[in-house]
């Protein structure tokens, strides 16, 4: 581990941390952008994840996200998730996490998390009238071509992924939320994200504006990385463990 990177970590009380793909492709999840398999690998998730999409081919789009929703309901979070649902709990911590990502491998790990930037897979509403509802992805074996989405009760209209599709404004009271963390932080640790996606690329940036050390986590080098104060080449599940355990450990040691 950095030694700076615990140095700036040490005496943090309000931490923001913000994942990306990343954190998400170690325990299995396939990023947004990898190539696609079996009878996917034809299509773009570039044209399958916008609005036009779903408009001319609703049930194509619907069977492509339930094949997704059964991918992230077979992973399990890893080390790292866990890492940061046990420094959340830490006494006189205030630690954050706003995610890029749609699934819910923190929540399973048990963190809370202020904002879903990019929304959620599971938080399903009406591509009609907006409302949320109840309804839930079938289980998938196997990849379909097509699958009738649900109907909302409410409209009747087709029921559609809680996620930011290209094109779309990210949800605004998560990003304001994940702005304020941020800029009040102690210390803002961005792992496993690319740093290309706007406007969540901005986090870090508006961090730094304010004073606020930046930390990036990531084995490769991003758009993150001419932001951060310190970079640590390590993936998500080594280097939070390590960096939570270290911690704990000067803790103990210093009671």
């Amino acid at each position: 581990m950095p030694p700076a990177v615990l140095d700036l970590a040490r005496p943090a009380r309000r931490v923001c941390v913000l994942t990306g793909a990343g954190m998400s492709a170690e325990s299995g999840i396939p990023t947004f952008r990898d190539a696609q398999v079996g009878l996917w690998e034809r299509f773009d998730p570039l044209e399958l994840a916008t609005l036009s999409a779903w408009a001319s081919d609703p049930g194509q789009v619907w069977a492509w996200y339930a094949w997704r929703a059964g991918l992230v309901a077979g992973a399990r979070p890893h080390a790292g998730h866990r890492a940061l649902a046990r420094w959340q709990r830490r006494p006189g911590v205030d630690l954050t996490v706003a995610t890029q990502n749609v699934d819910d491998l923190h929540e399973r790990a048990g963190s809370d998390v202020l904002a879903h930037l990019h929304g959620s897979l599971f938080v399903l509403r009406c591509s009609a009238c907006d409302r949320a509802s109840d309804a839930s992805y079938p289980v998938m074996p196997e990849p379909v071509a097509r699958l009738d989405p649900p109907t909302c009760t409410s409209c009747g209209g087709p029921v559609r992924p809680g996620v930011v599709w290209f094109g779309e404004a990210l949800p605004e009271d998560d990003f304001l939320s994940a702005v304020d963390a941020a800029q009040a932080a102690d210390l803002v640790l961005v792992v496993g994200t690319s740093g290309i996606v706007h406007p969540a690329a901005t986090l870090p940036h508006l961090a730094g504006a304010r004073g606020v050390p930046v930390v990036e986590v990531n084995p490769r080098e991003s758009a993150v990385s001419e932001a951060a104060d310190e970079v640590w080449r390590a993936t998500a599940a080594t280097a939070l463990p390590a960096l939570v355990e270290a911690l704990d450990d000067e803790r103990e040691a210093s009671r």
